[in-house]
């Protein structure tokens, strides 16, 4: 990718963040209006996440989880039907309302609109050596690692033991994902993914977007059904 790129999807970034931010003003201070009244009194919930360069970030979302979520139950793993997951929560994670927060974090130039997913500093540390590379560039509000699992909590409450399997499956294969992001991360790809991600919100089981991206790391047989 060349500078002039990097510039340009800067610049988009504040751009979308910023209309999206004026535009879904209403629908947000009205979820945050309910989670007053319906939660534990928290609107926001922020999260170290590892950003780029390797510097931790706070990722803000909608309060979806009881407060001492991740020391409970499958901890930073979260599946579909959590306990932990509090009503309203429920109806935000599932229309990904709940990221809407991260818009913010766009805006202040800690994530891109699209990029690799920010992870947690546990989670993230399993990458191993491809860390470094993948943190070279912002995280992103969404990627071609977060639309191929963008139905991740329900095929892991399918899972005996959904922590390990996504350590030993999902996270490695993401991680092949990311990776190839870095190697073909262009203007073009970066309007494609947030077509697909469009795309995939308004028909989930569209899956025919993986010929348009070319050469993508192989599925695993395990996660071939995902």
């Amino acid at each position: 990718m060349t500078a002039s790129e990097s510039l340009a999807i800067r610049a988009f970034d504040i751009l979308l963040s910023g209309l999206a931010l004026l535009l879904l003003s209403p629908l947000l201070v009205s979820v945050a209006l309910l989670l007053l009244v319906t939660g534990e009194g928290k609107v926001f919930y922020r999260q170290q996440r590892v950003g780029q360069n390797g510097r931790n970030f706070g990722l803000l979302k909608f309060a979806t989880m009881l407060e001492n979520s991740p020391q409970i139950g499958s901890g930073e793993i979260t599946v579909a039907n959590d306990p932990r997951v509090l009503p309203v929560g429920r109806y935000l994670r599932k229309s990904k309302i709940n990221e809407l927060p991260q818009l913010i974090n766009i805006f202040l130039g800690q994530m891109s609109v699209v990029g690799p997913r920010p992870l947690t500093p546990a989670t993230f540390a399993h990458y191993g050596a491809s860390g470094a590379q993948i943190s070279l560039v912002r995280p992103g509000l969404t990627g071609v690692g977060s639309i191929f699992f963008r139905d991740e909590e329900r095929y892991l409450a399918a899972k005996s033991d959904p922590r390990s399997f996504y350590f030993e499956q999902i996270g490695p294969y993401k991680e092949r994902l990311e990776l190839w992001y870095l190697k073909n991360r262009s203007l073009r790809l970066y309007f494609l993914l947030i077509f697909i991600t469009a795309l995939v919100v308004v028909v989930p089981n569209f899956t025919s977007y993986e010929k348009w991206l070319g050469d993508l790391p192989k599925r695993p047989p395990e996660l071939s059904d995902l």
